[in-house]
């Protein structure tokens, strides 16, 4: 059995990526299913020092580090991209205010808005996604979603900024959203799409090696 390491103990992620998987490949190229695991699974603790200028880099740090270990790694590394703020926060979008909170991440960013008037409030999440494999073959999809940043909070769901990120052709933040209304546009739903579909592919093409 292949076994895929998601370099995340977010059990959340993990069944994401299981789900879009199992649809397009749920079997390895020997026919057997895949088994899939966190960090937490292979009593991996050690820091991933995620020190890349892109959200391309740190998803493959992530990847290589649990694929050095003979799992076939796949990592997200994710964030809000502010057109006003010349791409901020950016790869820092969780650490935006220097720590890991979103309370404080969301407060610095409505203080750096506040002089940006509406028609420039425009920005974007983007997911990445990144797979490697044991023999060092890598996979990277990117999807992405854009928005608008609010003047104030709305809605109690969600995480990190998404009571600031409104998705215009529905009116509503990602935290009003239920979540099968976020995953069918958001950033990650559009990266782990076409994850899937390459993943797929190799799969497909080591069968035929």
């Amino acid at each position: 059995m292949s076994k895929i390491v998601m370099a995340s103990n977010n059990r959340h992620k993990i069944v994401e990526i299981e789900t879009f998987l199992k649809k397009l490949c749920p079997f390895d190229e020997k026919g057997n299913a895949f088994e899939y695991l966190s960090l937490a699974d292979i009593h991996f603790t050690d820091d991933i020092v995620e020190d890349g200028d892109t959200f391309e880099e740190n998803a493959l740090i992530k990847a290589r580090t649990v694929a050095k270990l003979g799992y076939i790694g796949v990592a997200d590394d994710s964030g809000l991209c502010v057109d006003a703020l010349n791409g901020e926060p950016g790869v820092y979008s969780a650490r935006y205010a220097g720590g890991h909170d979103d309370a404080d991440n969301n407060k610095k960013l409505l203080e750096k808005m506040k002089d940006v008037p509406d028609e420039k409030r425009t920005g974007h999440f983007v997911s990445v996604i990144a797979c490697v494999f044991p023999d060092g073959t890598e996979l990277v999809a990117r999807g992405e979603c854009p928005g608008r940043i609010l003047w104030d909070y709305r809605g109690n769901g969600g995480f990190g900024y998404d009571p600031l990120f409104l998705y215009e052709p529905m009116d509503k933040t990602f935290a009003e959203m239920n979540a099968e209304e976020k995953n069918g546009i958001s950033h990650r739903a559009n990266a782990m799409a076409k994850f899937a579909v390459i993943f797929a592919e190799e799969i497909n093409k080591r069968k035929n090696k």
